[in-house]
């Protein structure tokens, strides 16, 4: 079968094509954001329009903007007073803390050489004070090997960092050992006993004496200079913190200088009854 197709007579608008109104009076468009509701005029629309608005805030809204702003600088008040009543808090008891610190500037003597540290008279200094009473924390600051001249460098950080109540200052034996001039030893020593009191701390100064071998002009200068500078600086003095010990084999180690861990006992009574005239109790 054989189509053919005829054109139309009538010709329409092509499809997705717009053309103007013919007369633009008639067109009416709907206000953006606004209602649809048909108006007569734009005034019309924008006398709606301005009904929608609120030019002032209300009474009820400028309250509670207010409630709110009170209750948020209520809580910020209280967030700043608990604040400060924990700094307080935290600032006296670290006070406290220092106020009962004993420190220990030392050598390998007091460091605990050749033991565990918890056999040292240090240790057992700590467990003494609590079982007696005194509510005093211990700080070892002792090393081996020091001489009077480090111990001198490290006393000023050991004191802004503990603020000791008190201090027992044990060097000096190795200076001696090594045969360090005594006026040396002397001067830095004097410097320590100077720089613990000018921060408030008693001081207890621990004595010690060398072999006979160093000499006996030397040896005897050594042991009276720790003497000489209790007197001069008014501090407590143990004269010599192996009197109990020194002769007795048993209780030193093989080197013949240092104590055994039995003999740490004896080294703690040795300095005991000169440390409790500094001690206070809560």
């Amino acid at each position: 079968m054989f189509v053919m197709s005829v054109p139309a007579s009538q010709t329409f608008p092509d499809v997705g094509v717009s053309r103007p109104a013919s007369n633009a009076n008639k067109v009416d468009l709907p206000a953006p954001e606004a209602p649809t509701i048909a108006t007569g005029s734009p005034a019309a629309i924008s006398n709606e329009t301005e009904r929608t608005m609120v030019s002032k805030p209300s009474g009820l809204l400028t309250c509670l903007v207010r409630l709110s702003a009170l209750r948020t600088l209520s809580k910020l008040g209280s967030a700043l007073a608990l604040g400060v009543c924990w700094w307080l808090i935290a600032f006296s008891d670290a006070a406290a803390a220092s106020d009962r610190t004993v420190l220990v500037l030392g050598d390998s003597l007091s460091a605990g050489y050749g033991i565990k540290p918890a056999q040292g008279w240090v240790a057992l200094l700590e467990k003494r004070l609590q079982t007696q009473g005194y509510e005093y924390r211990v700080v070892n600051a002792s090393i081996s090997g020091e001489t009077s001249g480090g111990g001198l460098e490290r006393l000023p950080r050991a004191l802004e960092a503990h603020k000791p109540a008190i201090v027992i200052l044990e060097l000096g034996a190795n200076d001696g050992l090594r045969g360090l001039p005594l006026a040396q030893t002397r001067d830095n020593l004097t410097k320590m006993v100077a720089g613990a009191r000018d921060k408030g701390a008693k001081v207890l100064l621990v004595g010690m004496r060398l072999p006979p071998n160093y000499g006996q002009r030397y040896t005897t200068d050594f042991m009276n200079m720790y003497r000489e500078i209790a007197k001069s600086s008014r501090v407590a003095l143990v004269p010599f913190l192996l009197q109990s010990v020194a002769l007795k084999p048993a209780l030193m180690q093989a080197d013949g200088l240092h104590p055994t861990a039995d003999a740490q006992p004896a080294l703690l009574d040795t300095l005991w009854p000169q440390l409790t005239p500094l001690l206070q109790k809560r």
